[in-house]
């Protein structure tokens, strides 16, 4: 299965303002995919980032079918975090569905 782009803004979008809903955390999404996650501006502190993913890995499963690990030392080691912005976590996310076509 083919999996869409858009598909993965929406997931990530629902997925933060739940997340924020949940925790009292200010969900702003004006900036769309270009919304800050982690960092500098970012919603979310270390901690709010890691239970994030989490919920993300455990959507991705729910609606795809697909078991993927996002917080890994592939995520860590590159020079712009995936978990920076919106849109960098869902190109992200593409990229290890796409490199893992059996899960």
């Amino acid at each position: 299965m083919k999996i869409e782009r858009e598909s993965i803004i929406k997931i990530l979008e629902s997925t933060l303002k739940e997340f924020c809903q949940e925790y009292d955390l200010i969900f702003d999404f004006s900036e769309g995919e270009n919304t800050k996650l982690f960092g500098g501006d970012g919603i979310l502190d270390s901690l709010g980032l890691v239970s994030f993913i989490v919920s993300v890995e455990e959507v991705l499963e729910d609606k795809f079918d697909v078991s993927i690990l996002l917080a890994d030392d592939k995520a860590m080691s590159r020079r712009t975090s995936p978990f920076a912005r919106v849109s960098y976590l869902a190109d992200y996310i593409l990229e290890v569905i796409n490199e893992n076509p059996n899960e």
